[in-house]
């Protein structure tokens, strides 16, 4: 596949109507890969370069794949995971606007052309991004994802931006480079990171995309590896790290080995959460704000006060 010449990268880009290349990761996901390429071949929008990156299922993924014969490039071969098998992606496509999809998740109707329109309506803006559903296995609607309207202040304390509904000018990650191939769960965070420092989001006020959340899903099912890699991510830009994500950690860490329900687990529950936030605070923020000291005392005082009821 021949790259667009910078001329015609320019005249492109120009056009109302500019190429949109979409990648979609895939491993061994063949029980939702077809609702994810469907959710792509039936958007309005004319002008999209879709292709499917497999790292060599073993699933009935690539007997999914050779259904579709040639309406979309699609390779199965061992990868290094999911940013490197988009960087790929990227790497092939002609595309001046860019985007991934992961296997798992899916396009709402009208995603593409409403997200290009914004980016027309938006030049100085690099990125676009949009509401977002979290959906179980099914396909059922669990709730909204907590998106906000863009402020760079507030990147640090959550990810409020849904990956699935993001659509990139090319021209930006030729600036600050793909996906961090070392990462594992946070790429998309990292990289909203780097992209925030030379641009602004541009936010979409309609429903975009589905991601899928069941307990078979890298965030789900490891929580404390995924808070811990966003702990250093946040670090590295931001030089400190918000109790939001050290709390998020310290959960992580206990949630499952001790029943809350009980008086006396739960007040080691609180102590070890305390342990776990002190720590982090020292190693990440060099001294303990005295707020959170003031909350850590008021949960002591609920919990022995729910200790001396039973």
């Amino acid at each position: 596949m021949n790259e667009l010449s910078t001329a015609d990268r320019k005249r492109d880009d120009l056009n109302e109507q500019p190429l949109v290349s979409i990648v979609t990761p895939s491993y061994n996901h063949g029980r939702f890969i077809r609702e994810a390429i469907e959710s792509v071949l039936l958007q309005d929008y004319p002008n999209i370069e879709y292709m499917v990156m497999d790292g060599g299922s073993t699933d009935e993924t690539v007997d999914i794949l050779k259904s579709y014969r040639d309406r979309f490039f699609w390779i199965t071969e061992k990868d290094a995971g999911q940013s490197h098998a988009i960087n790929k992606g990227w790497k092939r496509s002609r595309g001046q606007i860019l985007a991934w999809l992961n296997s798992d998740d899916i396009y709402l109707p009208g995603a593409v052309a409403r997200a290009v329109k914004s980016l027309n309506s938006h030049r100085q803006k690099g990125v676009v991004y949009g509401e977002g559903y979290h959906i179980k296995e099914d396909g059922t609607i669990i709730e909204r994802y907590p998106t906000e309207r863009y402020d760079r202040r507030r990147l640090p304390v959550t990810c409020y931006i849904c990956q699935p509904t993001t659509f990139i000018r090319r021209e930006v990650i030729d600036r600050v480079g793909m996906l961090d191939e070392n990462l594992k769960y946070c790429m998309d965070y990292e990289l909203w990171f780097r992209v925030s420092g030379q641009t602004d989001f541009e936010y979409i006020p309609a429903y975009q995309a589905c991601t899928r959340y069941y307990p078979q899903t890298k965030t789900l099912g490891d929580r404390v590896n995924v808070h811990r890699e966003i702990m250093a991510v946040v670090y590295k830009y931001f030089h400190h790290v918000p109790p939001s994500w050290i709390y998020g950690y310290g959960h992580s860490v206990l949630e499952n080995r001790f029943d809350r329900s009980k008086p006396a687990e739960n007040l080691f529950f609180i102590a070890g959460l305390i342990g776990l936030c002190v720590y982090n605070f020292i190693k990440f923020n060099k001294k303990i704000p005295y707020d959170e000291m003031k909350r850590w005392g008021q949960w002591i005082k609920n919990g022995l006060n729910k200790k001396a009821k039973k």
